[in-house]
């Protein structure tokens, strides 16, 4: 069929034609934001879960939903080796330009940049990759002391000040969260939790991987009482069925059932792959309805593109003692597994292998979803491991 009317869309992050099954969180997170910027006391979110559960998409569909109610936002991912300030300070400042913007500048607008430049200028000593210039006047005592706890509090507060005084509310959505490293978790969470104790309209909705639980919990207990924690797991079987059919029904496209039991025997319900089996089965099929045997084509031409870039990106970045524990892990089937059972097909002591195991976590790869359980990230993983190393190395 004619690839130019392909209607899915696979990509880190792509919204989906249909964003099947998603409706409940969506409208959580709309009341959540719209108490927030009204005063009324609600816990934002953090999202959870594997790669290929569609949480980017939630994130960006919940900000441009906030965008027009006019809420502001600011979208900021957390790449691996950066620090929280770093990551912070160029998006703080664009978020204040918006807010100081329109109307004559307003007092604590103008107090909020002033709070951005002390903080950019005190921690760029710390924190070398804050890279964003300000061209504000500082105000000596306000986020200029050098501490990022104080500071980080300072700024947040001033930035909800600035947000109430526009009758708006301040949110900032933060991906991949789980690499912000704990202590800088900490400064953030506890300023947070500062500026909801004071009921000023600014807020955090952000996403992560399984992880991202443990280590907010690790980095303030009360981590728990401010955000709700909302897992994002695969697609219900008929979300997953109406995330098929429908963006081929709007290209007056059909499909035999059988060839949707494929998909999601295929996919596990997975968003992501249920985008790239889509997208391959509609372009092997010669025409409507899109048959059994066109998914079988579909999934050789599938793990072909995943193994290129999906999978294969993630596993370019491992040394090759991090290759040889997955490929134990996927030895044992997708997961979780005991990390005992992992070093026995590597012959080796769980205490020798820990820190391989501990590097795998870091990198977002693996994670404990039970103690001394190790389960892979990224769904179907397992399937690629044994693909590029048909063998065991010990």
């Amino acid at each position: 069929m004619d690839p130019r009317r392909n209607p899915y869309a696979p990509g880190a992050g792509t919204p989906p034609p249909d964003l099947a099954g998603r409706d409940e969180i969506l409208e959580r997170a709309s009341v959540a934001l719209d108490r927030i910027r009204a005063g009324r006391a609600a816990r934002s979110f953090i999202y959870y879960g594997l790669r290929g559960v569609g949480k980017t998409v939630l994130l960006n569909n919940i900000r441009l939903d906030a965008e027009t109610r006019e809420i502001a936002a600011v979208w900021m991912e957390a790449p691996e080796g950066r620090s929280l300030p770093g990551v912070l300070a160029p998006a703080l400042r664009t978020a204040l330009l918006r807010l100081n913007r329109g109307a004559a500048a307003k007092a604590a607008a103008a107090r909020a940049m002033r709070a951005l430049a002390g903080f950019v200028k005190a921690l760029k000593v710390k924190y070398d990759d804050i890279e964003v210039g300000v061209d504000f006047e500082t105000e000596k005592g306000l986020a200029d002391s050098g501490d990022l706890d104080m500071d980080l509090m300072d700024l947040l507060m001033a930035i909800g000040e600035a947000a109430k005084e526009r009758d708006t509310a301040f949110v900032m959505f933060i991906d991949e969260l789980q690499y912000v490293p704990e202590e800088q978790l900490a400064a953030l969470v506890s300023a947070l939790h500062r500026v909801a104790q004071s009921q000023l309209p600014a807020t955090m909705v952000a996403a992560g991987l399984p992880q991202l639980l443990a280590q907010m919990g690790r980095a303030k207990s009360y981590a728990e009482r401010l955000f709700e924690f909302i897992e994002i797991t695969p697609l219900a079987q008929q979300a997953a069925r109406d995330a098929i059919i429908n963006p081929a029904q709007s290209e007056n496209v059909q499909y035999r059932n059988n060839a949707v039991d494929e998909i999601i025997h295929q996919t596990g319900c997975y968003p992501y792959f249920l985008q790239e089996w889509g997208k391959h089965a509609w372009d092997a099929a010669g025409k409507s309805p899109i048959t059994r045997t066109d998914v079988e084509a579909a999934t050789v031409t599938a793990l072909a593109e995943l193994d290129d870039s999906f999978f294969r990106v993630r596993f370019d970045r491992l040394t090759p003692a991090e290759k040889r524990y997955l490929r134990a892990m996927a030895e044992l089937g997708s997961g979780p597994h005991r990390s005992g059972d992992i070093a026995d097909i590597l012959k080796k002591k769980v205490s020798e292998v820990a820190p391989v195991r501990a590097k795998l976590i870091n990198k977002g790869m693996i994670y404990s979803p039970s103690h001394g359980d190790n389960a892979f990230t990224v769904p179907l993983f397992d399937g690629f491991m044994k693909r590029v190393m048909p063998k065991v190395e010990r």
